[in-house]
């Protein structure tokens, strides 16, 4: 009777120690490379992984140059990002300016890519996360499209220009 006992607790033992938790089934998910990949060759994915509206909105400044205004970073002001934008580099430019790509953190669940001139504020900085579902999502974003020091008054027009680049973009990749 004790060996019966012990092989069924030794049983149980095994079988909750096999049991994956939340962590070891987001690290068991999809590899971030091909993801990446697909991401910036595919309007129609890359729509599909984004959690929006996203974390962090639209803040700009007010006419009246003191108060902010805050908007959703919502689908319609998401402007497409392709491979050449998400590219890893460091370009010496000709007026003397270094601008850098680079993801500036790259842990397994979490990944954020920015852009933008040495010394200077970054232009862009996109947040991916490994959500539990196994698939990667941009959960975050700044872009200099909408920048702090676009007026308010031009929100809209800036609207449009990225709907306009992004009609380009899913004309090469749909």
């Amino acid at each position: 009777m004790r060996a019966k006992k012990f092989v069924y607790c030794l049983l149980m033992i095994v079988l909750f120690a096999g049991i994956p938790t939340g962590k070891a089934v987001a690290q068991s998910g999809e590899d971030f490379k091909p993801f990446l990949d697909k991401f910036t060759s595919s309007a129609a994915f890359q729509y599909t992984r984004i959690k929006f509206p996203l974390k962090t909105p639209i803040t700009l400044l007010a006419d009246d140059g003191e108060t902010e205004k805050t908007f959703p970073f919502t689908k319609e002001k998401w402007p497409l990002l392709d491979s050449e934008t998400m590219k890893e580099e460091r370009i010496a430019q000709e007026e003397g300016g270094i601008y850098v790509s680079k993801f500036t953190l790259n842990e397994p669940e979490r990944k954020v890519f920015e852009a933008g001139y040495e010394e200077s504020e970054v232009d862009l900085r996109v947040e991916f996360q490994l959500l539990p579902d196994g698939k990667w999502y941009v959960v975050d974003c700044y872009t200099g499209w909408y920048g702090y020091d676009l007026p308010i008054a031009e929100l809209k027009q800036t609207i449009q220009q990225v709907k306009e680049e992004n009609a380009a973009f899913k004309e090469i990749h749909p």
